[in-house]
């Protein structure tokens, strides 16, 4: 009798397809479920060391702009040519800066930056629109339902949105005072830097029981909001960059690989959605302005009636 000695291998099971789906949804809405939980608890509270290693990174970003003036390079997209050439083929550039997010103590700290080019713009035309605070509800719509202008100087603004968020089981919304200081460097570039003064959680939004949480509690998605940007004009256009760098509550360790794929997900989409209702903003408020010109203008004389007044000219009849 001969024996089988072929060695015998584990074949894993195959599933079909309509199988695979059904694993897939049931397993994402597990996820889903403990990501709500992690994130939508009104638990959090924004902790005292928290709050002192955000201030040291933002002293630190602080730090670099200052080097602006002192000749180094000024735009992120030069130091890529094919960034350049991403940009003028019409693409918005985001990429996250260092480690992202970047874990301090009981918190996180997420930094992306952005480009876009925005050809045959001007750049006073764009500080126009991202200066037009009143309307933001109006250019970041959905996302801002609510903005105002408070006090605006050459160099130096303050204004308030309401900036609406959709957490996984919940609708609510954050209030925010911002302070921005814009520096001109030359006429072609100019910059600035924006950071909350204020933040407080809007629970139960359009609710009979819609109530302001107490600073820095609630659920912790956005603690604290500082942003750079960045303008310059050349090449036919100009180019916008926008650093943004936000705090939030830290995510227990049996859900970070879980949460930090969504999260930087989210944070790169908010990036390139902000570029792009920037770069609507400048094209619609130029389109109306030349618009508004064109009809502003006297109508155009004919040849006929030009030829008719230097006759009636001539003839004496008009002075």
């Amino acid at each position: 009798m001969r024996l089988n000695t072929r060695q015998q291998t584990f074949a894993p099971p195959v599933f079909s397809k309509p199988e695979r789906k059904r694993f897939l949804g049931a397993f994402l809405a597990a996820a889903l479920l403990i990501l709500a939980a992690s994130l939508t608890s009104k638990g959090a509270e924004l902790r005292p060391e928290t709050l002192q290693a955000w201030d040291a990174y933002v002293k630190a970003q602080n730090a670099r702009v200052a080097a602006y003036s002192n000749g180094i390079t000024f735009l992120w997209s030069d130091q890529s040519p094919d960034r350049l050439r991403r940009l003028h083929n019409g693409e918005t550039v985001v990429a996250p800066i260092g480690e992202n997010p970047r874990r301090v103590p009981q918190g996180l700290i997420h930094h992306w930056i952005g480009a876009v080019f925005l050809h045959g713009a001007r750049l006073d035309n764009v500080l126009s629109v991202v200066r037009d605070y009143g309307r933001y509800k109006d250019f970041y719509a959905p996302n801002v339902i609510e903005s105002t202008l408070l006090r605006q100087t050459d160099t130096e603004d303050t204004f308030s949105l309401r900036m609406l968020n959709k957490a996984v089981v919940a609708k609510f919304a954050l209030d925010t005072d911002f302070q921005d200081t814009y520096t001109r460097i030359d006429e072609n570039r100019w910059y600035s830097i924006s950071y909350t003064t204020r933040v407080r959680e809007i629970e139960n939004l359009d609710l009979a029981d819609e109530h302001e949480a107490p600073a820095n509690t609630g659920r912790g998605l956005i603690w604290r909001l500082y942003s750079i940007s960045r303008f310059e004009q050349r090449d036919g256009g100009v180019y916008v960059e926008l650093e943004a760098v936000v705090l939030s509550r830290d995510v227990p360790g049996a859900l970070r690989w879980l949460v930090d794929p969504i999260v930087r997900r989210t944070s790169k989409s908010s990036m390139v959605i902000s570029l792009q209702k920037t770069e609507g903003a400048v094209l619609a408020t130029t389109l109306a302005a030349k618009s508004n010109q064109k009809n502003d203008e006297p109508p155009a004389k004919s040849a006929l009636s030009n030829n008719v007044s230097a006759a009636r000219v001539q003839n004496g009849l008009m002075p």
